[in-house]
């Protein structure tokens, strides 16, 4: 079965499957066959078969749910740690500017616990905790917006390219020359 992108399933959705692989359990034990089990089950027979080799090697237990393959790698009291960190600049962790970035983040989080994450997988972490991506809703104390303006009459000007041309233009599609 594929999932939906970022997929994987639910905790209720992984409950559901390990209730249909004991049901399984059940009917393994009842001595039916694969092809059975599977068309009662609405399953492939390629599980059925996976499964049955699972109970075989390590009995029930082989079926079970093995839990959530994406479970956090920081627990609690590391992602307290972090966020105090984060709370302090970044100046403090040796960057130049006061600006916090998943690249950043992920860096620091590999410093500080030896766990390595993708940037999406530290955006991923940082949302599941309640944090949000912000922006400034202000433009910048250092500002000057004279000198803006001046930039903008006399620097802007000069940079940029004219508009029109300067000759008179033809609506023509051909070069009136080429004729």
């Amino acid at each position: 079965m594929r999932y939906a992108q970022g997929g994987g399933l639910t905790d209720a959705g992984r409950a559901a499957r390990e209730r249909v692989r004991l049901q399984a359990v059940e009917r393994f034990e009842d001595g039916q066959k694969n092809r059975e089990i599977a068309a009662a089950l609405r399953v492939s027979e390629r599980s059925v078969e996976r499964w049955r080799r699972q109970w075989r090697e390590r009995g029930e237990a082989g079926v079970l749910s093995k839990g959530s393959p994406g479970r956090p790698r920081l627990n609690e009291k590391q992602i307290a740690r972090l966020a105090r960190e984060l709370g302090r600049v970044p100046l403090v962790h040796g960057w130049a500017n006061q600006r916090w970035t998943l690249a950043r983040i992920k860096r620091l989080i590999g410093r500080l616990f030896h766990v390595s994450y993708t940037v999406e997988g530290t955006w991923l972490l940082l949302r599941r905790h309640g944090w949000f991506w912000q922006q400034p809703a202000r433009r910048a104390i250092e500002r000057d917006d004279q000198a803006v303006e001046v930039w903008k009459k006399e620097t802007w000007s000069l940079v940029r390219a004219p508009r029109r041309r300067a000759t008179a233009g033809s609506s023509s599609r051909t070069r009136p020359a080429s004729r």
